[in-house]
C-alpha cells in the first residue's frame, strides 16, 4: 500500500522486518520444544535464542536460491553457527509462514479492533448529541417521513457493532499455527510438539491441517473487512448525499487553510467521503481474491501465495486508515439543523399523508378513497405550494369526518418521534435530554 493512506502502527505491523521477526520467533519456539524433549542442547540452545537474521543478507540470498524461507533459514543460520543445523527440524515452510501469518494477522486485528472501537464512540456521541434533532426521512432518495439525524446514526452505531461481532470471530478463527510437517501428517514432529509451540506463540493449533492451515479462515477474515469497509462507503455515501448544495445538512469539516477545488475559490468538496467509497472498492477486490484463494491443489500449491502477500497488507492497512478518517470526520462534521427544519418542512405537509389517510380511515372512509383524496391533495401542496393541512379543510369528505382541530393533530411532528428513543435503548445507547437539542421543530 502507499504511504498515503498507511498509518504508522498498522505499517509497522505488516513491514518486512516484522515478518522476518515472527518467522524468527516461531523457529525458536519450536527449538525450545524440541530443546524440551532433549533434542538440542543447552548450548546450542543459547546459540539459537540469540539468533538474529539481516534482511540484507536474506535478500542477497534469496537473489540466489529465489526462496524466501531458504533464504531467511541460510541469513539466520549465520548468525547462530553450528547449532542452526537443529533450526527448522522437522518442518516445512509453511509450517513458519502461516503461524507467523495469525500472529502478525492477529496483531492487525487488534489494531483494527481498537480503530473500530474509536469509530464506534464517535458514531455513538453524535448519535445521543443528535437523538431528537428532526431530519426528513428519504426513501429512493425522495422524502419520505419524518427521523431525526441521531436515530439515524443509531442504525450505524448498531452496523458498526456487528462489525465489531464479526471482526472478533475472525481473530479468534485466524489465531491458529501449524507445526505439522510437509502434508500435515506429523511425519517428523509429533502433536505433542505442535500444541507446545502454539501455546508459546499464543495460538490455538489447526486441528487438521495439510502444508498449510487452510484459507477458508483468511477468506472469512478478508470478508469480514470487505464488510466493514461497505459499511464505511454506506457511511460515505450518505453524508455526500447530505452535503449536496441543495441539500446541506450535513457537511464535512472545512478548516481553515483548506482549498475544495484549484479553478472555483467557493467549492466545499466531500473528499474525505469520496476518498473512503474509493478505497472501499480495493477492499472488496480484495475479498474476491481471498475467495480465490481457498481453492487450492490438493495438500497445498502455491498460487496462493503472491497474491497473498498483497491483500493482507494492503486490505488491512486501508481498513485501518479507512476507520481512523471516519472517526475524524464523525467528530468534526457540521450539522444544520435548522435546514434540516426547512427540507423537512419543503413539501408542504406532503410528508403527513400517511397519517392523514389513517386518521379518515379510522373516522370510517374507505381505505382507496381516502387514498386518493390525499394523495390529490399532497400532490397539490408539493406541486403548487400551500400546506397540505389547509387543502385537507377545504375537502368536503375529510370535513364531514375531521374537525379543525383532528386535522392540525395529524401534522404535530412528536407523532412520528415518539419512539426514536426506543431504538437507542435497544443499541445501549444513551438519549440526550430535548433540552440539549439544538434545533426542534414546532410546526
Amino acid at each position: 500500500m502507499i504511504d498515503r493512506y498507511t498509518l504508522p502502527e498498522m505499517g509497522a505491523i505488516w513491514s518486512e522486518r516484522t515478518k522476518i521477526d515472527l518467522w524468527l520467533a516461531v523457529e525458536k519456539a519450536v527449538c525450545e520444544a524440541w530443546h524440551v524433549r532433549g533434542v538440542i542442547p543447552v548450548d546450542d540452545m543459547r546459540a539459537i535464542r540469540a539468533a538474529t537474521c539481516d534482511l540484507e543478507r536474506m535478500r542477497e540470498i534469496e537473489r540466489e536460491t529465489d526462496h524466501d524461507l531458504i533464504a531467511f533459514l541460510r541469513a539466520t543460520g549465520e548468525s547462530v553457527g553450528p547449532a542452526a543445523r537443529f533450526i527448522h527440524l522437522g518442518l516445512t515452510s509453511s509450517d513458519v509462514i502461516d503461524t507467523a501469518l495469525a500472529l502478525q494477522a492477529v496483531r492487525a486485528i487488534d489494531q483494527l479492533l481498537a480503530r473500530l472501537e474509536a469509530a464506534i464512540a464517535a458514531v455513538g456521541a453524535q448519535a445521543t448529541r443528535y437523538s431528537h434533532t428532526p431530519m426528513i426521512g428519504r426513501t429512493h432518495g425522495v422524502h419520505a417521513e419524518p427521523i431525526t439525524f441521531g436515530f439515524k446514526l443509531a442504525g450505524w452505531y448498531a452496523e458498526l457493532q456487528r462489525s465489531h461481532t464479526r471482526l472478533v470471530a475472525a481473530r479468534k478463527s485466524m489465531a491458529v499455527g501449524k507445526i505439522s510437517g510437509a502434508v500435515g501428517t506429523h511425519a517428523n514432529v509429533p502433536p505433542d510438539l505442535e500444541a507446545d509451540v502454539c501455546a508459546l506463540l499464543g495460538l490455538e493449533v489447526d486441528p487438521v491441517s495439510t502444508q498449510i492451515i487452510q484459507r477458508d479462515r483468511h477468506a472469512e477474515f478478508i470478508s469480514v473487512l470487505g464488510i466493514l469497509a461497505t459499511t464505511l462507503d454506506k457511511f460515505a455515501v450518505e453524508i455526500r448525499h447530505l452535503a449536496r448544495t441543495e441539500v446541506r445538512e450535513l457537511e464535512e469539516p472545512f478548516d481553515p487553510g483548506n482549498q475544495g477545488s484549484s479553478a472555483m475559490p467557493h467549492k466545499r468538496n466531500p473528499h474525505e467521503s469520496e476518498r473512503i467509497s474509493g478505497l472501499s472498492r480495493l477492499v472488496r477486490g480484495y475479498v474476491l481474491t481471498a475467495l480465490e484463494n481457498i481453492v487450492l491443489w490438493h495438500e497445498r500449491d502455491i498460487s496462493n501465495s503472491s497474491a497473498e502477500r498483497v491483500v493482507f497488507p494492503d486490505a488491512c492497512i486501508v481498513v485501518d486508515y479507512m476507520l481512523s478518517l471516519v472517526t475524524d470526520l464523525v467528530n468534526h462534521w457540521v450539522v444544520y439543523p435548522e435546514r434540516m427544519l426547512n427540507n423537512l418542512d419543503s413539501t408542504g405537509g406532503a410528508i403527513f399523508s400517511q397519517r392523514a389517510m389513517l386518521a379518515l380511515v379510522e373516522a370510517g372512509l374507505d381505505r382507496q378513497a381516502a387514498y386518493k383524496i390525499v394523495q390529490r391533495n399532497a400532490m397539490r401542496a408539493w406541486d403548487q405550494g400551500g400546506h397540505l393541512r389547509e387543502y385537507l379543510r377545504d375537502e368536503p369528505e375529510v370535513a364531514q369526518r375531521l374537525s379543525g382541530d383532528q386535522i392540525d393533530a395529524l401534522f404535530d411532528l412528536d407523532y412520528h418521534l415518539a419512539h426514536i428513543d426506543e431504538a437507542f435503548r435497544r443499541v445501549g445507547l444513551p438519549v440526550a435530554e430535548l433540552a440539549t437539542v439544538e434545533a426542534r421543530s414546532t410546526r
